[in-house]
């Protein structure tokens, strides 16, 4: 495979690995970045970003990301915590009077980022228009009742945490989500990261494709258990791909899943916040803000997937599974698929992996190789 970029000396590893994953994982088109204390130490992409076309992979491919967009999300939330506009332990209903419907006033902000609103699916049926359009999904979550169900205390909300969170920076700032992060975080810091991809951008984007075992045709055993059907990913059926590559989808700004982002600038976003919130002399958030944001909120056991989830405010934190690398103050979100995205604070390091290629298999060996090789390399060439 012929991998493009660079890497730092000590980091040739990296790329090595990188290049293994063709070969190994069947990789089509992919991005992996990392920056350390602010300087780039891995910058590398290969591939194609459809395979139809054969287009090659270039240095400023972006790449749907999908839950990805959630760390975005976070920082915005946080942004707006810091402001003095949002408390993560206030009601959510202060700033979304709306939402105390249906039994659901005392439900916390906090409550909502970290995945405990007992809201992890939309009730009612939904189209795709509708689908893309957050302050009518967000209109129905004001008026549905949480779930009964005990499981559902600590369940992954996979897009309705986006249209909850994003209703309430709507409602205390003003501002839609892609315009927010857009002007306090992607301008500031030069990031090639858009929440709502405008058109003149879309000839630069990879074709996501589904692999094996990704899309989901509804189960006759699903159909038994009123949760599993609630938090049915409507994003993972089988015609969802042509959603994923549209412009319709590409245009909207879905604050859990929309995010179209470069490698490299999600890996300078991560080492931003590995760095207490401050790049290149520009500060985002303040310190605290960052430690507040990966302050432990929840910790357990998906009572769906059977495996260990653990968040802050909105970031996912470490667990056992060690998706974010082997430090144990690593964080980020990962993407459906295998896209994986985080910071490492103590050695200062942000780092991105983007593929066009979504991958059922868990764990993911791909960005897993990728981190492994990445901390090894952090630890043998400090600076």
């Amino acid at each position: 495979m012929d991998v493009q970029g660079r890497t730092a000396p000590g980091f040739e590893k990296v790329a090595e690995v990188f290049a293994a994953n063709f070969a190994r994982y069947g990789e089509v088109g992919a991005a992996f970045a990392a920056y350390r204390d602010g300087e780039p130490v891995v910058d590398l992409w290969a591939g194609v970003t459809d395979p139809g076309t054969g287009r090659p992979w270039q240095a400023d491919t972006l790449q749907l990301v999908f839950s990805g967009a959630k760390g975005l999300m976070s920082a915005c939330v946080l942004l707006l915590v810091e402001r003095g506009l949002l408390e993560l332990d206030a009601p959510a209903a202060r700033y979304w009077p709306e939402f105390a419907a249906a039994g659901k006033e005392r439900i916390t902000v906090g409550e909502i980022l970290s995945h405990q609103a007992r809201l992890p699916g939309v009730q009612q049926p939904v189209d795709a228009e509708e689908l893309l359009n957050p302050e009518h999904m967000a209109a129905l979550l004001a008026a549905q009742a949480p779930t009964t169900d005990p499981r559902a205390a600590f369940v992954y909300h996979a897009l309705t945490w986006g249209w909850l969170t994003g209703e309430l920076v709507r409602r205390v700032d003003g501002r839609t989500v892609g315009a927010l992060f857009a002007d306090e975080f992607a301008g500031p810091l030069g990031l090639d990261i858009w929440l709502g991809l405008p058109d003149t951008e879309h000839h630069r984007v990879a074709t996501t494709i589904a692999g094996p075992g990704v899309l989901r045709p509804k189960d006759e055993d699903e159909e038994r258990d009123a949760l599993q059907v609630l938090t049915r990913n409507p994003l993972l059926t089988p015609d969802a791909p042509a959603l994923w590559n549209s412009a319709t989808f590409r245009r909207a700004q879905l604050p859990a899943v929309g995010a179209h982002v470069t490698a490299r600038s999600m890996a300078r976003f991560y080492t931003c916040l590995a760095r207490g919130g401050e790049l290149d002399g520009v500060r985002v958030l303040d310190e605290a803000t960052v430690r507040l944001g990966r302050r432990e909120l929840r910790r357990g056991v998906s009572p769906l997937w059977g495996t260990p989830m653990a968040y802050g405010a909105g970031f996912e934190l470490r667990t056992e599974l060690g998706l974010f690398g082997p430090p144990p103050d690593a964080f980020g979100h990962a993407g459906a698929g295998g896209s994986r995205h985080g910071a490492w604070p103590g050695e200062r390091v942000g780092f991105s992996y983007t593929m066009n290629l979504t991958r059922a298999e868990f764990p993911d060996r791909r960005p897993l190789d990728l981190l492994a090789s990445l901390h090894e390399a952090t630890l043998a060439f400090p600076r």
